[in-house]
């Protein structure tokens, strides 16, 4: 019996665990010989994180550098710290990984842990947490939204995410269910995933190359609690799958991914929205969310469940009640097929057509590696500390893209690609 087999829970297949860490190397990341690496997960990801460091490894890394979090230590702090505590973050270290990323270190995030764990905590604590890592990460968030380097997020199964996902089932049972759903959604159950990830990539590039070439002005919205209509950045540029970062890295940042994406006109979204899947956020889920535009700027926002988290996630600053984002994703994707609620941002955003809240991505712009922030500003790029994604699209939503003279271009009906 080797090491990672006693260290893999019997309920995960290590040979697709084993496949999931290939692909983080070779198509999330496609690590460079001689690159460095900085990774986070959370400790139960440890199986991962070991096959992990040595698939890169194999690929010729430099440094592999992990950095763990452990649920109890996160709740240690809301149960007993100071109340200073709560307005305060690690910025020399995050100081530290933008330094990193200037010297062209790999970023890979492993995400697993329970996204409930908060839900029982003082919310205006997680706010403020949440507030000043936010503003500490900024000068390393800069590098990743800049795409000045090649990174990736993805999942591993761990037992309390699994007990939220299937709460009825014994906790082996959940596991083992949650992996499954996992490794199929990364394309790890397959006989080639190196292979299937390049013809998903193709599928995409076609679908962003089509949206490039109509050059809309707009986006159009409708639906039951929806008419949202989304301008998008002058300038603007389709991405989805895999592409290409700064440093020449041709890498898929999210694994899965079923999106094509790109950066709304800050000044220019006018209507009103509903949220077709609960939003997990900070341990809270906020549910039956409905907002109001207004020139771009959210000026009403209601939620039947987790109302005051989003009210203090929308003052976070001035970019977070504006748009940086516009993301595409059919109802037939895998993962909404699959009828699951993930309570994960990477999961649940690729089963339905989202935006998101806050800090826009210069690479959806045309040069956008050449473009200053002050020039991205002016092509109508949102600026914020923040970067939530949440769920507008479903099988009773139309998508029409508006071209400069009014003409309206069917793009998506009844949730599927027209």
């Amino acid at each position: 019996m080797t090491m990672h087999q006693r260290a893999t829970s019997p309920a995960i297949d290590p040979v697709k665990l084993d496949k999931l860490a290939e692909v983080a190397i070779r198509v999330g990341l496609n690590l460079q010989p001689g690159q460095d690496l900085f990774l986070t997960a959370p400790i139960a990801a440890l199986p991962l994180v070991r096959r992990i460091a040595e698939h890169a490894y194999k690929a010729g890394a430099g440094l592999v550098t992990p950095i763990f979090s452990d649920e109890e230590i996160t709740l240690a702090r809301y149960r007993f710290a100071p109340d200073e505590s709560f307005d305060r973050a690690a910025g020399w270290l995050h100081e530290g990984v933008a330094k990193a990323f200037a010297n062209n270190t790999a970023r890979l995030a492993v995400v697993g842990d329970n996204p409930m764990l908060l839900s029982g905590e003082d919310a205006a604590k997680v706010g403020r947490a949440s507030k000043a890592n936010s503003i500490a990460y900024r000068p390393a968030l800069e590098k990743i939204t800049g795409f000045d380097i090649n990174w990736n997020i993805l999942a591993y199964p761990s037992a309390s995410w699994a007990r939220q996902v299937f709460p009825d089932d014994a906790e082996e049972i959940a596991v083992a269910k949650l992996a499954d759903a996992i490794f199929a959604a990364s394309r790890v159950d397959l006989d080639d995933p190196i292979a299937a990830w390049t013809a998903h990539n193709a599928t995409l590039r076609s679908r962003r190359e089509w949206l490039n070439g109509q050059r809309f002005q707009a986006l159009r919205f409708r639906g039951p609690g929806t008419d949202l209509t989304v301008g998008l950045a002058d300038g603007h540029e389709w991405q989805g799958g895999s592409s290409t970062a700064k440093n020449g890295v041709t890498c898929n940042a999210n694994i899965p991914t079923e999106e094509v994406f790109t950066t709304p006109h800050a000044r220019r979204v006018q209507g009103h929205v509903s949220s077709t899947k609960p939003l997990s956020y900070q341990g809270t889920l906020i549910d039956n969310i409905s907002v109001r535009f207004e020139e771009g700027r959210i000026v009403e926002a209601k939620a039947t469940r987790g109302e005051e988290v989003l009210n203090k996630v929308l003052d976070t600053d001035e970019g977070s009640r504006r748009l940086g984002e516009v993301a595409l994703v059919p109802h037939s994707s895998p993962i909404s097929k699959s009828g699951l609620l993930f309570f994960n941002t990477l999961f649940d955003e690729n089963a339905a057509c989202h935006i998101a809240l806050g800090q826009c991505y210069s690479k959806c712009f045309i040069d956008g590696a050449k473009l200053t922030p002050e020039q991205i500003a002016e092509q109508g790029g949102n600026k914020s500390f923040i970067h939530i994604d949440w769920m507008i699209g479903s099988d009773q939503v139309d998508i029409d893209g508006l071209h400069a003279d009014g003409t309206a271009v069917p793009v998506f009906r009844k949730g599927e690609w027209a």
